[in-house]
């Protein structure tokens, strides 16, 4: 596939190497055309990456990552621009941190909302997919670091699309257990949950952990 990475942080780089490495031609967006870290990486990742802005990105990708900081989300997909997102799958990893007042951050919204809905309404033919948010970059592409069986959720309002994610999600990243949790609405549950984990993050002393499911019957 042809496959469109917003953002240039860690998450960012790392879901596009892997993307890279699995076969699919990607290009990494960023608010200018030649942004530093994205020329970088498409040097570093081959013949199949590229860079561009939002935009570039958006309207090369059949397939969309949302790699952004959750603050930054939805201008980031404003600049990318309606047109290039219509009917297309936005993978969405962002969650809505809020660093304004230092560590540990809070969220910039209420407990009956989420920036996986927002980001839906924002954009009603986008297809948006919320997975991989409550995890650590190298383990969202590589859940083999954790030992055993354990979980990534998806939440979004398109069957369809959810079926493609969980397909990309097991075939090519290596996931086993993948848990549709319903409609984009559940996505308040997994933002939710990376209040706890940033505190398990301080008291396990490293980001490489993930949850397993425990379930009677």
């Amino acid at each position: 596939m042809k496959i469109a990475v917003l953002g240039t942080g860690m998450v960012g780089e790392t879901l596009a190497s892997k993307l890279v490495a699995l076969g699919h031609e990607v290009k990494m967006g960023s608010r200018t055309a030649n942004n530093e870290k994205a020329v970088a990486w498409a040097k570093k990742a081959g013949a199949k990456a590229s860079q561009g802005t939002f935009a570039d990105a958006a309207a090369f990708g059949e397939f969309l990552f949302n790699c952004t900081l959750g603050s930054g989300s939805l201008d980031a997909l404003s600049a990318a621009g309606a047109q290039n997102l219509q009917g297309k799958i936005l993978l969405d990893t962002s969650n809505p941190l809020d660093f304004s007042k230092g560590m540990p951050p809070s969220l910039f919204v209420p407990s009956n909302d989420s920036l996986g809905e927002r980001i839906q309404r924002a954009f009603p033919d986008l297809k948006v997919v919320k997975t991989l948010n409550t995890i650590n970059a190298n383990v969202m592409v590589e859940p083999s670091r954790i030992p055993g069986e354990h979980a990534v959720f998806v939440s979004g309002n398109d069957a369809e699309a959810k079926r493609q994610v969980k397909e990309l999600l097991t075939g090519g990243f290596g996931w086993k257990q993948v848990i549709d949790l319903g409609d984009i609405t559940t996505s308040r549950g997994t933002e939710a949950y990376l209040m706890l984990w940033i505190r398990l993050w301080g008291a396990l002393g490293t980001p490489d952990f993930n949850i397993s499911i425990a379930k009677k019957g």
